[in-house]
């Protein structure tokens, strides 16, 4: 039989070792990378955990909830015995879980020391299928909950695309040589500001700058350009088209839509570039969303990295985590007559070894390549009439029948409601 003294005991043995629950433990271990043999690892092990950590908190939580709900009108009071035995019992268990963790990661540890990649990873998917074999129906539960890609979450917002919109209309480009020069001497005296954009190059058609990231050794860049030869529609359609790009861009190895989320529009596309030899080819997965202001007369195209359960880390390539990619359109007159202004802010992390004046380099030569590719393949896509999908068409018939159904709805609950009157 207990005694009054031993529920108190086990209390403050649960308590007096603060670092014991599994949420602190967690914390800690994403601070430490030396569990893992490269940070790519260490992120991803710092990331499982954090997402452990919070799912056993809401089942504690969750477990809390139910006993106090559980006594109905005898529920009991904070600091009876019932909340004492509760909190008990969550420190015990965050106790055990987080003893269990830190096990498993001890022996994950002495497994990459004895053995190979390769063999861990078969070694690991035989576990794996045993598993299944003996919990096939919590673990396709799993899987299901795991393969679910969350919209709600990931999906581009309305007023994501209206700050872009936002920072076009506020942007003050200088326009003649005097205005050039004088920014330019204020970027270099305040080149280590975050906030100040540093011209690094001007042309005819286009003009680029570029300011350091926070807390990275990266760039920001931002393109103002104009074109008069191609109409916006065409230069807008043909970034969409993901069939046209794959020939006109010899740099493509694979570029999909994965997903598309039908209330708003957004994308989820996988990108597949070749990088220069004998760095591994890059691999993107982002989300976008474009959309047309008929108000303002302007186009906005919004792409950044997400992730996807469908779509894992390929062994071939390095998944950049880090990209986001911005694009404005300001046509002269309408969209269907040549001449327009863009403005493009794209940032991204390669993940090179190279030094940063050389990555700078590659990004500072490579965007203007890349628009400069862009429009060769509007302007022959326009005199060769290839037939590249108009998204502006699509969206807005989209739209026609969105609202049609919306009246349709609207129109027999008030025929039902109508009828309910007259019952």
């Amino acid at each position: 039989m207990l005694t009054a003294k031993k529920p108190a005991l086990i209390l403050n043995s649960a308590r007096s070792k603060p670092f014991s629950g599994l949420y602190s433990y967690c914390l800690q271990s994403a601070c430490s990378s030396s569990c893992a043999h490269n940070w790519r690892e260490a992120k991803q092990l710092a990331a499982w955990k954090k997402q452990v950590g919070s799912a056993l908190r809401w089942a504690l939580g969750f477990l809390r909830e139910g006993f106090n709900m559980g006594g109905g009108t005898g529920a009991a009071a904070p600091g009876s015995e019932r909340e004492k035995m509760v909190s008990i019992l969550a420190s015990q268990c965050s106790y055990v879980t987080g003893q269990r963790l830190r096990r498993a990661q001890q022996i994950g540890q002495l497994y990459s020391n004895l053995y190979s990649e390769k063999s861990r990873r078969s070694l690991f998917t035989n576990l794996w299928r045993k598993f299944q074999s003996r919990h096939s129906g919590s673990g396709k539960l799993v899987v299901a909950f795991a393969a679910v890609f969350m919209w709600d979450e990931e999906r581009i917002r309305d007023e994501e695309l209206q700050r872009c919109l936002n920072d076009f209309k506020t942007l003050d480009i200088p326009m003649d040589e005097k205005q050039l020069s004088s920014e330019h001497v204020s970027c270099d005296k305040h080149h280590k500001q975050d906030n100040v954009w540093e011209l690094v190059m001007d042309r005819s058609s286009f003009r680029l700058w570029r300011r350091p990231i926070p807390g990275s050794h990266l760039y920001q860049y931002r393109v103002f350009g104009t074109y008069t030869d191609v109409t916006p529609r065409q230069f807008f359609n043909v970034q969409l088209d993901t069939e046209y790009r794959k020939k006109w861009d010899e740099l493509v190895i694979k570029l999909e839509v994965i997903e598309r989320d039908e209330i708003s529009g957004s994308e989820v596309v996988h990108w597949v570039t070749h990088f220069p030899y004998p760095m591994y080819s890059r691999d993107y997965l982002y989300i976008r969303r474009y959309h047309v202001d008929q108000k303002n007369n302007m186009m906005v195209l919004l792409s950044r990295a997400v992730e996807h359960p469908d779509v894992p880390e390929h062994p071939n390539c390095v998944r950049v985590t880090s990209y986001e990619s911005q694009m404005v359109i300001k046509p002269h007159r309408s969209f269907d007559e040549n001449g327009f202004d863009y403005l493009l802010t794209y940032s991204d992390d390669p993940q090179t070894v190279f030094p940063r004046y050389c990555v700078s380099w590659m990004m500072s030569s490579g965007m203007p390549d890349f628009l400069e590719k862009l429009h060769v393949a509007t302007v022959r896509a326009r005199n060769m009439e290839i037939k590249v999908k108009d998204y502006l068409s699509v969206r807005s018939s989209e739209s026609i029948e969105t609202k049609q159904m919306q009246h349709s709805e609207r129109k027999e609950s008030s025929c039902s409601s109508q009828q309910m009157d007259y019952a």
